[in-house]
């Protein structure tokens, strides 16, 4: 062995494990939210004390466990990957029902977990006699050891289950990220795909275009840090010129000495089913209100303005209290090297801040400039 082939093994094992350690996470992520959907429609259905919930059942659940990530909403989600997803159950053994009344301190659900995990991790050497059966467990065993449950959180909205199929095997075919996968299904490809006379290379053509996620963007999914329990820095897809400009934007703020209090930096919410990041949030003590800010390092898009009204109106019906007025947000777009500056407010509450905020908050020149300079100094 020369120097180059040590340097080369050790990067070899490296990237091997730390792909194999990334996928069993996934992997476990996966069989815990399906186990969790599980024990909750069983509770709903066989619970002795179930019309004691009813309705509050998640909101509850959610309250006594406290796990990261176990929100009521994340249960609803683990409850219709259980609702989609029945087959599964295919993987694990027949006596399952029996898991809902063992105690986890027992032997005999040490046992079981030992049986499903044998089972995911394709360690079983039974083999089934029917050879179509054998088949489609082959599939499930593929799209459950190879799809991650941020995938599924996509792929569980479809109810047509032909399409949700062809986007599963999109999935398989291309390590597609989340991101790409939803822009497929939001932008119809599966209809489309209907629609061509060769399916086949439409199909091609389609995969072809896609990129591979990079172990990276799998260890960048919520899931994956909540799962293990550890915070998440790099959570959020920004360049580590964007994480600098942020950075040093939440000092500036500060230093301008005129009421910004800092609150949080990648403040996540959750509207609809979608979890969102809003780069970073001030509690201006002056006007009485919260001030959002938003960091975009590309072309100005009216999208920008769209999303950041979006967070407005969530702060405002979550966060505003009957003391506060409605929050303001500042949009910053540094596209070629040059910062550009828009504030926004709910189109209800325009009159608010021509009267009240524009004088209390930092003018755009002054914004640009900042961030202007700070460009200059971090791309040299």
């Amino acid at each position: 062995m020369n120097f180059q082939s040590l340097v080369a093994s050790i990067h070899n094992t490296n990237r091997y494990l730390q792909q194999q350690s990334i996928k069993a996470v996934n992997i476990h992520i996966t069989l815990r939210n399906w186990l969790v959907g599980f024990y909750i429609v069983e509770f709903e259905q066989k619970g002795e004390d179930r019309a004691s919930y009813g309705s509050q059942l998640l909101h509850n659940l959610a309250a006594i466990l406290q796990i990261k990530g176990l929100t009521a909403p994340e249960l609803s989600r683990c409850r219709q990957f259980y609702h989609t997803y029945p087959q599964f159950s295919l993987l694990l053994p027949t006596r399952i029902s029996n898991v809902f009344s063992i105690k986890p301190e027992s032997p005999i659900f040490d046992s079981e977990l030992n049986f499903i995990k044998n089972e995911i991790f394709g360690l079983s050497t039974q083999k089934s006699a029917n050879i179509k059966e054998e088949r489609e467990i082959g599939y499930i065993k593929e799209i459950f050891r190879t799809i991650s449950y941020s995938h599924f959180t996509e792929l569980i909205k479809i109810e047509d289950e032909i399409k949700r199929q062809f986007y599963e095997l999109l999935v398989l075919k291309t390590q597609v990220s989340v991101k790409e996968l939803k822009r497929q299904i939001t932008t119809l490809t599966y209809e489309r795909l209907g629609f061509s006379e060769n399916k086949e290379k439409a199909f091609e053509v389609v995969k072809n275009k896609i990129a591979p996620q990079n172990r990276e963007d799998l260890v960048k999914s919520h899931y994956f840090f909540e799962f293990l329990n550890i915070s998440q820095p790099h959570l959020i897809e920004e360049t580590e010129l964007e994480q600098a400009l942020i950075e040093h934007l939440q000092m500036f703020m500060l230093e301008l000495g005129i009421g910004f209090c800092f609150e949080a930096r990648q403040k996540r919410i959750l509207i609809g089913d979608e979890y969102y990041f809003i780069d970073l949030v001030f509690y201006h003590r002056i006007l009485k209100c919260h001030v959002l800010i938003e960091l975009k390092s590309e072309k100005a898009k009216h999208e920008h303005i769209g999303q950041l009204k979006t967070y407005l109106n969530y702060y405002k019906k979550n966060f505003q209290d009957s003391n506060d007025n409605p929050p303001v947000g500042i949009l910053l777009v540094t596209d070629q090297n040059k910062a550009l500056v828009e504030y926004a407010i709910a189109d209800t509450d325009k009159d608010i801040f021509v009267s009240k905020y524009i004088l209390q908050l930092p003018n755009k020149e002054k914004l640009e400039s900042f961030v202007n300079n700070e460009l200059k100094k971090l791309v040299l």
